[in-house]
């Protein structure tokens, strides 16, 4: 197993009709151009051990859309181990934010692989809100079970959430 961790903030807003919407990010690059489904992440990264999660949320956050997370409390929607065996901790914040007013962070690599050309490339290349139901096939799916957990945490009674 992998001993890579990841964190990330789910920004989560109410919608007039009673339900609820997740900002999600599709990833940039030349290798999720073209992808739609299982392409979409939520805003996360890699941090050591000597930084703690939730700072790592915020700083990843800040990182990949060019803003800084929503103030407000902080669900802990707890870890989820990746196919590859990283484990991510999530946690979720109520806010709002204007997917227009986005300035992703970028990376650098090589492509085409193998041409010597290195590129810069959006981590996050477009920003988008959805019904938990509508992200869920989009997300990568080892974070869909974070949909769920966000999905079950509204529903409880609010004196139960922590």
């Amino acid at each position: 197993m992998s001993d890579k961790r990841s964190a990330g903030l789910l920004v989560f807003r109410r919608t007039t009709g009673g339900g609820v919407e997740v900002l999600i990010g599709h990833m940039g690059g030349p290798l999720w151009a073209s992808r739609e489904q299982a392409a979409w992440s939520i805003p996360k990264g890699e941090y050591t051990a000597d930084e703690a999660p939730e700072a790592a949320a915020r700083r990843e956050f800040q990182e990949e859309l060019g803003l800084p997370a929503p103030e407000g409390a902080w669900l802990e929607l707890g870890e989820s181990r990746q196919r590859g065996g990283k484990l991510v901790t999530v946690w979720a914040v109520e806010g709002t934010l204007d997917p227009a007013a986005v300035v992703p962070g970028t990376f650098t690599m090589e492509w085409p692989p193998r041409s010597g050309v290195r590129d810069e490339f959006p981590e996050i290349d477009r920003v988008g809100w959805f019904a938990p139901e509508t992200a869920a096939p989009l997300l990568v799916e080892g974070q869909r079970v974070f949909l769920e957990r966000l999905v079950e945490r509204l529903a409880e009674p609010p004196g139960d959430r922590g």
